[in-house]
C-alpha cells in the first residue's frame, strides 16, 4: 500500500515548476508510504513514489523498471492477491522476473498483453505504467474503486496522484465546484468522477487510461458490476458456493510478508472475516473501537466474538474532546468532504491497529453485495402499494404531502407512492431539494441528484427493486463514501486495509443470488448468513446492523453545541451557505424539535473542509495539522 504522483507532458516536463510540484506532492503523502521513496524522470515524465512495504519488503523499490533497457516504469498502489499464480504464468511465458513483488507481475503482464493485463488482476490497485520507448502512458483503477486515482488534464498535460491534495500543489489555489457541492449536500459525498474542487477529477473504478503524444487522455471502461440474479431451487448449492468463494478470498487476502490483523465490530461482516482469518493465522490480532456513551459501543460484543474464535482483541474508546481535536486532521486526510460520522471512529481504530500490525482485514462491501442494509427491506415492506390502482396511489401521495413533518405514516406513504427511481439515490439522502434552496445562497440553478442516478437506473431497469438498489449503492455509495473513508482513514496511519468481500470472484457469486433469497423472513443478507452459519459465533449471526454508531445526535445538543455554533458563525462561507438556516437547524436540533444531526454534520464537515483547503486556517507539517499562526 503506497502513494504516488506523476506528470506527463510532451513539451516542458523539465521545467523547474514541475520538479518542485512533484517533490511537494511526494511530501504530502509520506503517510501513505513511510518506508521508502523514489523518483523517475525522463524527457516527458516524472513519477514519484512513497512505499509502505508489504510484499518483498527488501526488493520492491519503486518506480520499478522492467524490460530491455528498462523500457517500462511503473508506480503501483495496492495489492494483487493472485500474484503467486500470475508469477508462475509469466515464468511459463519466458518472462524474467527480478523481484518477488506483485508490482513486477503487473508490468510484466502489461509487456505481454497490453491493456488486457486487467483481465488477470485479482486485487485492489491504481497504477501508472510509462513506456519510455513508445512514450505511452497506461493507467488503471481497480474494479470497485478500493484504491484512489485523481487527475488534472491541463491541455495535453496530465497529472496523476493518489491523493487530491497532491494536485492542489500544482494548481496552488482551490475553487469549489458548485455542482459538486450541491451533490455533496444530497449524497454526503461528491459522486465520481468529480471532486469538490474544480479541474480535479477521479478516474472511475473499472476504468483505464491511455495517453500518447499529441492526443488528449482517453478514459475507457474495462469492467462494471452487473447484477445477474439466477432463478434457482437449489439453495444449499448456492450456500456452498458462497462459503467456498469467501473462504478462498480471505485466504488470498492473508498473503503478506508482514503481520496481518483484522478489524472487529459487533456485526456479522467483520466477524465473518475475522473468524475465517483466524483459521489461517492462529495468532490473529483483532481491533475494535467504541464510545463511552451508553448505546454507542459494540466493544463488549466484539470481545465476546474474539474470545469465541480464539483471537486477541485490542479495544479503544473515543471521547468527544479527542473527537473534536482530531477533526481538522481527519478532514485533511479525507481530501474531499465526506460527511459520514463513521469516518472518525475508523480513524482512531486505524491508529490503534497500526501500533500492532501493518495490514488489517475488514468487512466493507458485504452489505452492497449480499443485500445487508435495512433499507433493502423497503421493497418488501412497500409491496402493498403495488396492488393499489394508480388513482388511489396518487390520492394517498397528495394526502401525505399535507401531513406535518414527523407524523407517523407520512414517510411510509410518500415512499410507497413514489417510484424507486425518484426516491432512492443510495444509502444517504441528506438535504431535500427545498432544503438545499434554503441552505445555498445566490443560486439560479439547482441540480437534482437523479442526474447522477438516472442513467444508472436505466442500466438495471430489467432487474428487481433490491438488485436495483444494490447496483445504485455499488456505483455511488460504496465508492463515494465507504471505500473513500476506508482508504483515507487507514492510510492516515500507514495501515493497509484489505477487503475480502470486494473480490471479483465473491462478487460473481453474490450477483447471482435471486430476489427471494436476498432478504427473507425480514432477514437481510439471508444467503450470506446461511453460508457462514458454521463459521461465525452464533451471538453475532443475526444481530441488528449498527455500523459504527457515533453519538453526534447527543453531542450536538450538549458537548459540541457551542463549538458547532461558533464554527458556523465564524466560517467564511457567506457566498455559499446561508448561515441563518444552518443555525436554525442547529437550534431546532438542540431543542429536540427534530433530529437534524446528519444535516448539521454535513454542513459542519464542509465548513471544516473549506477552512482546511480554501481558507488555509490549518497547515500541515510533518504529519501534524496545527492551527496556523
Amino acid at each position: 500500500m503506497c502513494g504516488f504522483a506523476g506528470v506527463i507532458d510532451f513539451e516542458k516536463v523539465h521545467t523547474k515548476r514541475y520538479r518542485e510540484y512533484i517533490e511537494a506532492a511526494s511530501r504530502q503523502i509520506v503517510h501513505r508510504g513511510p518506508d521508502d521513496s523514489g523518483m523517475f524522470e525522463d524527457e516527458h515524465a516524472i513519477l514519484a513514489f512513497r512505499r509502505l512495504s508489504i510484499i518483498d519488503v527488501d526488493g520492491g523499490h519503486q518506480p520499478m523498471p522492467y524490460g530491455d533497457d528498462d523500457r517500462y516504469q511503473i508506480v503501483f498502489n495496492g495489492e494483487i492477491y493472485n500474484y503467486v499464480e500470475l508469477r508462475e504464468l509469466l515464468f511459463r511465458k519466458g518472462e524474467r522476473l527480478k523481484t518477488e513483488t506483485d508490482t513486477e507481475v503487473i508490468v510484466a503482464l502489461y509487456h505481454l498483453y497490453g491493456k488486457d493485463v486487467l483481465r488477470y488482476l485479482r486485487g485492489m490497485f491504481s497504477f501508472l505504467i510509462w513506456d519510455t520507448q513508445e512514450q505511452h502512458l497506461f493507467a488503471a483503477r481497480d474494479h470497485f474503486g478500493i484504491k484512489p486515482l485523481y487527475y488534472i488534464e491541463d491541455g495535453f498535460t496530465v497529472l496523476f496522484a493518489s491523493e487530491m491534495k497532491c494536485l492542489k500543489e500544482y494548481k496552488r489555489t482551490a475553487y469549489v465546484n458548485d455542482v459538486s457541492l450541491q451533490h455533496y449536500l444530497s449524497f454526503q459525498y461528491v459522486p465520481d468522477p468529480d471532486t469538490i474542487q474544480k479541474e480535479i477529477h477521479k478516474v472511475p473504478p473499472g476504468y483505464c487510461v491511455t495517453k500518447v503524444a499529441g492526443d488528449r487522455m482517453v478514459l475507457e471502461k474495462y469492467w462494471e458490476p452487473k447484477m445477474k440474479p439466477v432463478p434457482s431451487n437449489d439453495e444449499s448449492r448456492m450456500i456452498d458456493a458462497i462459503q467456498t468463494v469467501i473462504v478462498d478470498s480471505v485466504k488470498m487476502h492473508m498473503r503478506s510478508d508482514v503481520p496481518v490483523g483484522s478489524f472487529l465490530s459487533g456485526g456479522v461482516d467483520s466477524s465473518i472475516i475475522a473468524s475465517i482469518a483466524r483459521q489461517f493465522h492462529p495468532g490473529l490480532k483483532t481491533f475494535s473501537v467504541g464510545f463511552k456513551q451508553e448505546g454507542y459501543s459494540e466493544i463488549d460484543v466484539a470481545k465476546e466474538t474474539a474470545a469465541a474464535i480464539g483471537a486477541e482483541n485490542f479495544a479503544y474508546y473515543v471521547d468527544h474532546t479527542e473527537f473534536m481535536r482530531e477533526l481538522p486532521k481527519i478532514i485533511w486526510h479525507m481530501d474531499d468532504p465526506v460527511a459520514d460520522p463513521a469516518s472518525i471512529p475508523l480513524y482512531f481504530l486505524s491508529r490503534e491497529a497500526r501500533k500492532h500490525v501493518k495490514v488489517v482485514l475488514s468487512g466493507e462491501g458485504a452489505d452492497e453485495l449480499f443485500a445487508g442494509y435495512n433499507i433493502y427491506k423497503e421493497p418488501y415492506d412497500l409491496s402493498v402499494f403495488g396492488h393499489l390502482p394508480t388513482g388511489i396511489r396518487q390520492a394517498l401521495k397528495q394526502l401525505a404531502s399535507i401531513f406535518p413533518e414527523g407524523m407517523k405514516g407520512k414517510s411510509f406513504i410518500e415512499r410507497g407512492t413514489t417510484l424507486l427511481e425518484d426516491r432512492y439515490i443510495g444509502n444517504a439522502n441528506i438535504f431535500s431539494a427545498d432544503e438545499k434552496k434554503r441552505l445555498l445562497t445566490g443560486r439560479d440553478q439547482y441540480v437534482n441528484p437523479t442526474e447522477i442516478t438516472g442513467d444508472l437506473f436505466e442500466n438495471v431497469r430489467h432487474l428487481d427493486s433490491v438488485s436495483k438498489m444494490q447496483y445504485i449503492d455499488l456505483m455511488t455509495w460504496l465508492k463515494g463514501d465507504i471505500l473513500v473513508k476506508a482508504d483515507k482513514m487507514t492510510m492516515a496511519h500507514s495501515l493497509e486495509l484489505r477487503v475480502p468481500f470486494l473480490d471479483r470472484e465473491v462478487f460473481h457469486a453474490a450477483a447471482a443470488i435471486p430476489y427471494e433469497w436476498k432478504v427473507k423472513n425480514g432477514e437481510t443478507k439471508y444467503l450470506l448468513r446461511q453460508a457462514v452459519r458454521d463459521l461465525v459465533p452464533s451471538h453475532v449471526l443475526n444481530r441488528r446492523k449498527l455500523g459504527f454508531p457515533v453519538p453526534i445526535r447527543n453531542w450536538l445538543k450538549h458537548e459540541m453545541y457551542e463549538w458547532a455554533s461558533a464554527l458556523i458563525s465564524e466560517s467564511e462561507l457567506d457566498g455559499l451557505i446561508n448561515k441563518g438556516f444552518a443555525h436554525e437547524l442547529l437550534e431546532k436540533h438542540r431543542k429536540g424539535e427534530a433530529d437534524y444531526s446528519r444535516k448539521i454534520w454535513t454542513i459542519l464537515t464542509f465548513i471544516l473542509w473549506h477552512q482546511v483547503f480554501i481558507e488555509n486556517v490549518y497547515s500541515f507539517n510533518r504529519d501534524k495539522l496545527a492551527a496556523a499562526t
